[in-house]
């Protein structure tokens, strides 16, 4: 698949399902994150891995988060939760690594990493492998933080669920571009 293509196409899978991608793809995935927009050349991130065992522990580590938000969640809700790692047979989460720099400030690193993750999305799915980018409230908890080992100058970007695409594609409508592009 040719760049623009790749561009112009994806889409989110919400749906993944087992295998999860081979070496060789990944490898691919992992390099395209290099590619990103990155001023000064900080690359101001790191990701984590969750496979196999490790998603039921960050399983168990949103149930933590979230009693500590709320207490009182129903034990049908903690479930749900639980199981939300278990949606794809990979995860990558992306860490924000916010260096001191004179001339980058920490919100183009934050975009950088952000960056970097659309990059690997996009390495996914121009090899027919099915991506979801998520976030929500486990992405900025602090007890997710701490249970993750993020230092004081990192956060969490995104959790991109990797996996082969089970269901079906959504049909996105193509936007008018002359609804968002104007000459100034």
């Amino acid at each position: 698949m040719d760049a623009l293509e790749a561009l112009h196409n994806r889409t989110s899978f919400p749906k993944l399902t087992d295998p999860e991608p081979d070496e060789e793809c990944l490898r691919n995935i992992y390099k395209a994150a290099f590619r990103a927009a990155d001023h000064g050349v900080l690359r101001p991130w790191r990701f984590l891995l969750i496979k196999g065992e490790s998603r039921h522990k960050l399983g168990e580590l949103f149930v933590k988060a979230t009693l500590a938000e709320n207490p009182d969640t129903e034990p049908a809700a903690l479930n749900r939760i639980r199981q939300k790692p278990m949606r794809a047979p990979l995860i990558i989460i992306t860490i924000s690594c916010i260096k001191e720099h004179p001339k980058v400030p920490e919100i183009e690193q934050d975009l950088s990493a952000a960056a970097a993750t659309q990059n690997m999305l996009l390495a996914a799915f121009a090899q027919d492998i099915g991506a979801f980018w998520r976030t929500g409230s486990m992405a900025y908890s602090p007890v997710v933080a701490e249970g993750l080992a993020l230092k004081d100058n990192e956060k969490i970007i995104s959790f991109l669920y990797l996996g082969q695409v089970s269901g079906a594609t959504k049909n996105l409508s193509d936007p008018s571009v002359e609804d968002y592009f104007k000459q100034w």
